[in-house]
Order: structure tokens, then sequence, then C-alpha cells
């Protein structure tokens, strides 16, 4: 057993209810402190007892009553210390972002007609594509990267590579075309990322994948967006969505005006099935600035590192305020 959380100990104290331990069975010390609070609460009765019966006696001159709260404090000081320094001793550990060493990005975009809306300048297709390929260049030089594109039909642009300049290309090659399958987009995405090439250190190595979806409609035609999001989840693929546009986008239809507005709701709804996070865009800026967030979660993984520096720190600090308090009663400040 490597690895337990402090609550998972029925009786073991409580401090700190939401840490865990790479060594949590030296917890059991902090049972200690009880019993020394205990001891000193009756060493206390005791003396105060004992100065009842007889008065004041010599160690009442040298430590004045007035100055007893004084003695408290150190005491204190000290239990914090010892509990401190004990959470040290049990190795907590703690959730720290790095930089992530390899991982698959599938840039998937809506490119349907109702892309070609003028509400976002010059149009939505063309901000996202702009978008896509500052995105694209910014991951990390070891990230492969697919690229998507999806109206009625989708269709693998790209495989997943390191190559940047084939990326970007097929993404300012993009052209709108009729009707919306995102669900054909989800499905496309999915089957893009059997053609990752193993990594050259370590073949077996299962890398992370995620799909980056941006869309401004809702599905038309094809299969499910909801049953494609179960398959991404089934797969351990988070889907990031970025409903891109306005309430008020509109497109020309043999010369109507026809409303395009940019549709939420199934975004959300494919993000929260797959495990990912759902994105709202209605400027050439904010999609950017949703990119850029992206960007910073795809790169980065959570791991467990030790933080005992952290709280031997606390004590030792604690420890110091202990003794400057213990100094002070036996000594005259001028």
């Amino acid at each position: 057993m490597t690895t337990a959380i402090l609550t998972a100990l029925p009786t073991a104290p409580a401090l700190v209810p939401m840490l865990s331990f790479l060594e949590p069975s030296r917890l059991w010390l902090l049972l200690l402190i009880p019993a020394l609070v205990s001891l000193y609460l009756g060493l206390v009765r005791r003396g105060r007892r004992r100065r009842a019966a007889i008065g004041r006696t010599m160690f009442d001159l040298v430590i004045p009553r007035d100055r007893t709260w004084l003695r408290h404090v150190a005491v204190g000081l000290s239990i914090l210390s010892l509990a401190t320094l004990t959470l040290a001793f049990a190795k907590p550990k703690d959730e720290v972002s790095v930089p992530r060493e390899r991982a698959t990005i599938v840039v998937t975009i809506d490119v349907s007609l109702s892309m070609e809306a003028t509400d976002v300048e010059p149009n939505r297709i063309e901000a996202a594509k702009a978008a896509a390929e500052d995105f694209v260049t910014s991951l990390p030089p070891k990230f492969n990267v697919a690229v998507v594109s999806f109206a009625g039909t989708a269709t693998t642009l790209v495989p997943p590579t390191l190559d940047r300049g084939a990326a970007t290309a097929a993404i300012q090659a993009l052209q709108p075309q009729p009707s919306t399958a995102i669900g054909e987009g989800i499905y496309t995405s999915l089957a893009a990322l059997a053609q990752v090439p193993p990594d050259p250190d370590d073949p077996e190595a299962v890398v992370p994948a995620r799909i980056v979806l941006l869309s401004d409609g809702k599905t038309q035609v094809g299969r499910s967006s909801s049953e494609a999001a179960e398959a991404a989840k089934a797969q351990d693929v988070p889907i990031y969505t970025i409903a891109y546009g306005t309430a008020d986008g509109y497109i020309e239809v043999s010369g109507r005006r026809e409303p395009v507005p940019v549709d939420r709701s199934e975004l959300a709804r494919v993000s929260r099935v797959s495990g990912g996070e759902a994105y709202t865009a209605t400027s050439a800026g904010q999609l950017k600035e949703v990119y850029e967030d992206i960007g910073s979660s795809v790169g980065t993984e959570k791991v467990d590192q030790e933080v005992t520096s952290r709280y031997a720190g606390f004590g030792l600090a604690l420890a110091v305020l202990a003794a400057f308090g213990m100094i002070s009663l036996g000594a005259r400040w001028p």
C-alpha cells in the first residue's frame, strides 16, 4: 500500500482530511498529541492545587502569574510543531501540473454552410481557421496532431502527425459544405486516433488523446452526437467542444437571410458525456483565448509529488516560535 487518504482511516486523527500520504502508517504517531495535551493539563491543574494549598513558591517568583499565558502559548506552539512534523514524517503528497511528454490532439472543425455567417469578422470559418492554426503551432513539438473536417459527412484530412505544416495547410484549405453531422465528426476523429504512430522510445505506451471540436450548429444528419460522445468516453478520449458564433448570425440563401444562431446545448452535452469541457466563443479574440486555455489543459497532466518539505518548514517555524516563547519565560528583555 503506497498511498492512502487520511479520511480512509476511521480512527486516525482528522487534522487534514483531504491529504494523501506515501507513508500513512506513520500518522498513528499523532495519537501521542492528545496524550501530551492531557499530561500538560494535568500538570497545570496539579500546580494550581499546590499553590492553593501552600501559597506562592520560588517558582512563582521566577515565572510570575501574569506571564502564565506565555507558557501556555509556548506549549501550544510546541504541540502544533510536533503535529506538523509528524505529517511531514508521513510524506504528504499533492497533485501538481507538469508538462505532458506526448499526446495526440484531433482538431475537428465544422465546415457547414452556417460557418459563412459574418457575425464574427471576417466570417466564422475564416476566424476559426486562423485560431486553429495558431493552436496547432502552439502545441508541444512531441504532440501528434490530426485534422478532421465535417459537414454532411466527415473526413480525416491529416492523420496524426508531428508535421505542423501539413496540419496548418489542411486547415487553411477548408471550404464550407452543406449540412452538419457532429456525430460523424466525432466518430471519424476516434478512427483517426487508430493511426497514431507508436512512440519510438516506448512502442507499447498508450498515449493520451483529446478531441478539440469546433462547431456552430446542431446535428442535422448522421449518427447521434450523444452516442458518439459515449464512444469517446469508452475509449477515454475527452472532447473539448467550442460553440462558436452568436445568436444573431445569418447567411444569405438565394437572396434571403437565413438565421444560423449558434447552438450550445448539444456541444455542452457532448463534452459532459465524454468527460471533456465545453467552451463558448462569440468573437475571434475569444476563440483565440479558448484555444489557449485548451492548450494549457491538454499540454499538462496532474501527477503526485511529495511535499514533505512544505510541512517540515511549517513545523520548523512553529518550533522556533515555541523556543522563543520558552526563552522569554526565563529571560528579562531590556
